[in-house]
């Protein structure tokens, strides 16, 4: 079975999917450790998520759309510890990448679709497109900031964007309400949000339970190019996964939460023979008349991780 394919039938079957709040047995779930993102305290802390925000753009769209390297001076430590796989360590080698992809595409525009911050981590979902005209690559960079509000260390996963999809959504625009990029609501949003992406991921992912559907709005959009919209026949999927791939491993790493909107950042196995994978995905909730939070639209990216890494460090 192809990676997209087995994918997208676990995607379809529900987990490309999370509910705001979730159902009493599904939050029981311990689930394996992540990197929680470091608080950050007092009134300032909104201002700090959205200077840390602006930062992660301004150094994604200076770098690689003008090639100015004095951005990487001013905002990224000499140290930087890169997991791209293809990029060595060191804000010097960061360099060395932005000025090479500059010179061979100095059209490049980073287009730059949704922002998430939490703490010391900013996710950026972006279109970044080498020459105008073609349809680029999904990309999502995730940085985390040191005390001193210098980027430190960066991970990112990335894959063509493809000709079609069988939903009819492209994998970058917003089609539930409102109908924004932004992540919208009231902060206090934030911490339920992130309970119920974690604890549908372990009721599904960890617990191999297909009563995961039970987090989802029965519309749910999806912008994974190879699953449908909806969650028709998803529990018959799910059962029909488990029992052909019951060994599946997915080892979260890392959550982002930011008001209605959740990011992960995981380590996927289909088999303990099978290739990893490393994936991205955000998930959009929204509250339902009844008060609880369903999950409404997904996006993601898929990356298979390659044998070896010009850093030595892994994708996680």
């Amino acid at each position: 079975m192809a990676r997209r394919t087995v994918v997208a039938l676990l995607a379809a079957a529900g987990f490309a999917t999370v509910a705001g709040v979730a159902p009493a047995s599904a939050v029981a779930s311990s689930g394996p450790a992540h990197h929680a993102p470091a608080a950050v305290d007092g009134l300032r802390s909104g201002a700090v998520l959205e200077r840390n925000k602006r930062v992660a753009v301004e150094v994604l769209t200076q770098l690689f759309e003008k090639g100015n390297l004095a951005v990487a001076e001013r905002h990224v430590r000499p140290d930087f510890i890169q997991h791209s796989p293809t990029v060595p360590d060191g804000r010097a080698a960061l360099e060395n990448q932005a000025r090479d992809l500059h010179t061979r595409y100095p059209r490049l525009a980073y287009n730059v679709k949704r922002v998430l911050a939490q703490g010391d981590l900013v996710m950026v979902h972006a279109n970044p497109v080498q020459e105008p005209g073609t349809r680029g690559q999904a990309v999502m960079d995730i940085f985390r900031f040191d005390r001193t509000g210098r980027i430190a260390e960066h991970w990112d996963t990335r894959e063509d964007v493809p000709a079609t999809t069988v939903n009819g959504n492209d994998m970058f625009g917003t089609v539930s309400n409102p109908r924004t990029n932004e992540p919208s609501g009231p902060c206090r949003l934030t911490p339920l949000s992130e309970k119920t992406v974690v604890g549908y991921f372990d009721t599904l992912l960890v617990d191999k339970n297909p009563d995961a559907v039970d987090y989802l709005k029965p519309e749910f959009y999806q912008h994974n190019p190879s699953v449908p919209n909806g969650t028709v026949d998803m529990r018959e999927h799910l059962t029909t996964f488990f029992q052909l791939f019951p060994d599946v491993v997915a080892d979260r790493k890392r959550v982002i939460a930011d008001k209605d909107y959740v990011a992960l950042h995981f380590r996927y196995r289909l088999s303990p023979e099978s290739a990893e994978q490393s994936i991205m995905g955000i998930f959009r909730v929204e509250r339902q008349p009844d008060g609880q939070l369903k999950i409404i639209e997904h996006w993601d990216v898929i990356q298979d991780v390659p044998a070896t890494s010009a850093n030595g460090n892994t994708m996680f």
